[in-house]
């Protein structure tokens, strides 16, 4: 896919450096030319430089062949022409950093498919640090009724070596979580569980659960204490 970005900050550079390593291709728009030059020789994408929301750089930077834009710059009203600009030119996917929450619904009507609370990423990330520490990662959907969460498997664990299946049937475990992923140890790739996946010492699953059952998922999980 070609991904145009607006503005090569910390964000945008980063982005640009996995999006290139997942085999997009990659453009970039930036008034800095130091950035541009960063993009160009470091991270090696197309860099172009002017205002990411100039019409006249934007159309040579290949905005109506892009299948989605990422708007990286450092001021909302920035951002938000970027995005009326690019729902003008019809590009499908566009997502937008938001640093105000007072932007929300100007986004969307602007024809923003995905907005990212900068603001409410840090915060949730210190929260779940403190609130959550047994938790490796989580991760918020549909507007915080669904949470993603990341956990280890202690060693010694009650529940090495019983398989997915019997775990989701233990009273103990949260009705309506499931276990969407598996992985067996760093070495190897995330797969997604069946029951008879047995779960091993040292392993990391995924699960998915309401904001109300993480407590009570830890908690089950706090019984592999050795």
């Amino acid at each position: 896919m070609y991904i145009l970005i607006g503005g090569m900050g910390s964000m945008g550079s980063n982005l640009a450096k996995n999006l290139l390593k997942m085999g997009h291709t990659v453009a970039a728009v930036d008034t800095d030319p130091l950035a541009c030059q960063y993009a160009r020789e470091k991270i090696g994408v197309m860099a172009f430089e002017g205002s990411a929301v100039n019409t006249s750089v934007l159309l040579e930077a290949g905005v109506r062949k892009a299948g989605a834009v990422i708007a990286a710059l450092q001021e909302d009203a920035l951002n938000l022409a970027l995005v009326t600009l690019s729902k003008h030119y019809g590009v499908p996917q566009i997502v937008v950093r938001m640093s105000d929450g007072d932007f929300a619904e100007p986004y969307r009507l602007a024809g923003a498919t995905h907005i990212i609370s900068t603001t409410e990423l840090a915060l949730n990330r210190v929260i779940n640090a403190i609130e959550y520490p047994q938790v490796d990662a989580m991760m918020h959907f549909e507007q915080g009724q669904i949470e993603v969460l990341k956990l280890s498997i202690p060693p010694n664990c009650t529940i090495v070596g019983r398989s997915v299946a019997a775990i989701a049937q233990d009273p103990r475990f949260p009705s309506g979580t499931l276990i969407i992923g598996y992985q067996a140890n760093a070495h190897e790739d995330l797969k997604i569980p069946n029951g008879n996946t047995l779960l091993e010492d040292g392993s990391t699953i995924l699960a998915v659960t309401k904001p109300e059952l993480v407590r009570q998922l830890i908690d089950f999980m706090g019984l592999c204490q050795s």
